[in-house]
């Protein structure tokens, strides 16, 4: 595992609109960063999109003295667009996710009926992680553990002693991710909970989602290994993995598709970037139909 002797310093910001948490984590000021999960602002209706989020970041990065060395993605997400591209177009760094990537690519290839030209290799990214992998951010050990069911590319990050786990696990109070997407496993959900769950329990654990339940509270962002090994709703310990796939299975049935799902998948696999203009120089994004 990682060298937690290098606390990280972690700043969230939540786009409202998706309720996603994107993060910068970094060593020192005036040091080294990366982005984790940034969210290009996408208006459905009009087919408009905006930087007015991902340009917080960029301000906070910019405020600190930080020079990123990776704008890191968890998975392919279903529910906004990446701002991967503008992040890298204004401070630098490599856009990287998990080696995986691939078989989600190949999925939504299919879906789209992509032009002949995108090819599920994972070339549109700068860099693709394994399992195991480790890096560094200036004075931070990082490293990447496998976390598939809600995808199968999902990757968590280990970064001192902060665990971002992209949509694997939410709050306590919220439960997991749904596992019915093309490629989803709930078993495997299951399985990835555990190696996370085995962490030290004074880990920190960052959310990429938070949905306070009935409004109940504010949005909030950050927990514990022990605090969900206590508490978790669906994955508290003593559940089976026979019960959470049967609870997981039939609360999934009952879930609508995420709104942006469409837009998302289609720029998402593209590392955040849009796909080629037609003939006329618009760009276009596909909705089929019956298809999901």
């Amino acid at each position: 595992m990682t060298d937690m002797a290098v606390r990280p310093h972690v700043k969230a910001f939540l786009d409202p609109d998706s309720e996603t948490w994107s993060y910068v984590i970094y060593d020192r000021e005036g040091g080294s960063a990366a982005v984790i999960d940034a969210v290009l602002d996408f208006d459905n209706a009009s087919g408009r999109t905006s930087t007015e989020g991902a340009s917080k970041i960029v301000e906070f990065v910019q405020g600190k003295n930080l020079t990123v060395e990776w704008i890191l993605e968890t998975h392919a997400h279903a529910d906004h667009l990446s701002a991967a591209p503008y992040i890298r177009e204004q401070l630098g760094g490599k856009i990287a996710i998990g080696d995986h990537i691939r078989q989600v690519q190949g999925i939504f290839r299919e879906v789209f009926n992509l032009e002949r030209e995108f090819l599920a290799d994972g070339s549109q990214f700068d860099h693709l992680f394994h399992d195991g992998d480790t890096f560094t951010i200036g004075d931070l050990k990082g490293q990447v553990i496998y976390v598939p069911g809600h995808t199968p590319a999902d990757m968590a990050w280990l970064i001192g002693d902060a665990l971002f786990v992209g949509d694997t696990l939410f709050l306590p109070d919220v439960g997991s991710a749904r596992c019915d997407f093309p490629g989803g496993d709930a078993h495997a959900l299951y399985q990835s909970v555990q190696k996370l769950l085995a962490l030290p329990e004074e880990t920190r654990m960052f959310m990429c989602h938070d949905y306070p339940p009935n409004g109940t509270r504010a949005h909030e962002y950050e927990t514990t290994v022990g605090a969900q090994k206590r508490g978790n709703i669906h994955l508290h310990q003593g559940v089976s993995e026979a019960d959470f796939v049967t609870m997981r299975t039939e609360r999934d049935a009952t879930l609508a598709m995420p709104r942006l799902i469409l837009p998302s998948i289609q720029v998402n696999i593209r590392a955040g970037e849009m796909p080629p203009a037609d003939d006329n120089g618009t760009v276009y994004l596909k909705v089929p139909i019956n298809k999901l």
